[in-house]
């Protein structure tokens, strides 16, 4: 009986030995005001220093040193700059963190005291963000190994902007030479969303692209003398309003679908008939379907529209930078909305609206044969979000050389959200 209540008594004396362990939220943030300076400095780093499509070197390299200070296995050089860090962390499941490394030809004009310093190239879709919380999350990943199992492989993909990079490194035996993963995140920041914020969509999130080069032939001759001529103008006027009757009486009106004729050159003074007018087109849909409808009814009216106009020859209509829907799996995307809002909080977690923009992350998913998804991270500063709304402002989005997250903030939840989610994909059985 003595013995029950000595023992009754240490146990009550020493709670510590038996006290829960501390909340995953706690532990992450606690890691990652560690590693924040760091975090920050990569961040200034990457943004003053950003490089086009292709021509990574500087970046994927500054990559390569961080992802292998987090304590991954780096191998670089994959499909064009690219970098792949593994990190094996026994049996489980193999997942795969895709950030991007490119910028876009851009000059920057937000006035940023870390602003970009290569003369009209700017990180202004948020790369840098990107690749600095992907960074932070593997730093963390790596030091709580004992709260999941199973291998990290983080891609550091080139040419995101110009919707080759995916495809480039897959070519190059990303699937073959590294583990193959049996899910695919990532995280890409939004101008609409506050820092602090998460948005998700199940479904199609990113529309298929394609771009469109359109020659239309005249016959050229002397601006007082139309009658001598053939106008390609005119045809080339005729054709783009005809193109969209595409979307207004063929597609289906509860389809997706956009065609936006961004170029129009031809002639070369006030008073001749050129011979010639060429026209660069974007085409967005999310349905395989639509995307088909779009593209065949391109070709037919144009070549009408000529035909209608006496064109001496048929137009040349080419087709490239052609890139699937991004789609994320609904169960795999509710997964780990519940698993982010049981860390972040509820409130914090909404429902986004799916975009026409081009993502070629659904690359990685599609070529494995797995669930992917992409969230949204807010990166407005919070009370300019609120006064945005309430005046109706329109705040500077991605590809504006205005853009400039709100970036500690929009850095410590985007490393939380990776971290959460990861240990989600992860938990040790």
């Amino acid at each position: 009986m003595r013995l029950r209540q000595r023992v009754l008594v240490c146990l009550m004396s020493a709670p510590a030995l038996f006290a829960a362990p501390p909340a995953p939220l706690q532990v992450i943030r606690g890691e990652l005001d560690r590693c924040y300076p760091t975090l920050d400095a990569l961040y200034l780093d990457l943004h003053e220093h950003p490089e086009l499509s292709g021509k990574e070197v500087r970046t994927a390299a500054k990559m390569a040193d961080q992802i292998r200070k987090a304590g991954f296995e780096v191998t670089t050089g994959v499909g064009g700059t690219g970098v792949v860090g593994v990190l094996r962390n026994g049996k489980g499941p193999t997942l795969l963190l895709r950030t991007e490394l490119d910028a876009l030809p851009l000059q920057e004009k937000t006035g940023l005291t870390y602003a970009s310093r290569e003369p009209g190239v700017m990180h202004a879709c948020g790369h840098d963000l990107h690749m600095t919380t992907l960074t932070g999350a593997a730093t963390i990943l790596n030091r709580l190994k004992e709260r999941w199992r199973g291998t990290l492989v983080l891609v550091a993909q080139p040419a995101e902007e110009t919707v080759g990079g995916a495809r480039a490194m897959i070519a190059d035996g990303l699937f073959t030479r590294f583990p193959k993963p049996e899910f695919a995140l990532a995280l890409h920041d939004s101008g609409n969303l506050p820092a602090g914020r998460i948005a998700w969509t199940a479904g199609y999130a990113f529309a298929n692209v394609d771009s469109v080069d359109i020659t239309i032939f005249g016959k050229g001759g002397h601006g007082a003398r139309p009658n001598t001529t053939v106008d390609p103008i005119v045809i080339a006027a005729r054709t783009i309003l005809a193109l969209q009757t595409i979307i207004s009486r063929e597609k289906d009106p509860m389809e997706p679908g956009v065609i936006t004729v961004g170029s129009i050159h031809a002639g070369t003074k006030h008073n001749i008939i050129s011979d010639e007018a060429k026209l660069q087109l974007t085409v967005r849909s999310y349905a395989p379907v639509v995307r088909k409808q779009l593209l065949e009814g391109i070709v037919r009216i144009t070549r009408a529209e000529a035909a209608a106009g006496g064109s001496p020859k048929e137009p040349i209509i080419s087709f490239s930078e052609g890139q699937d829907a991004l789609y994320n799996d609904p169960t795999f995307t509710r997964r780990l909305v519940g698993a982010l809002e049981k860390g972040l909080g509820k409130e914090n977690l909404v429902v986004g609206q799916a975009e026409m923009g081009a993502e070629d992350f659904g690359e990685f998913g599609k070529a494995a044969g797995i669930p992917s998804a992409m969230l949204r991270l807010g990166a407005v500063e919070p009370g300019r979000f609120q006064a945005a709304q309430a005046s109706g402002e329109v705040l500077p989005s991605p590809h504006s050389p205005l853009f400039a997250p709100d970036k500690e903030h929009s850095i410590r939840t985007g490393v939380e959200a990776l971290v959460l989610a990861s240990l989600e994909v992860l938990a040790v059985p």
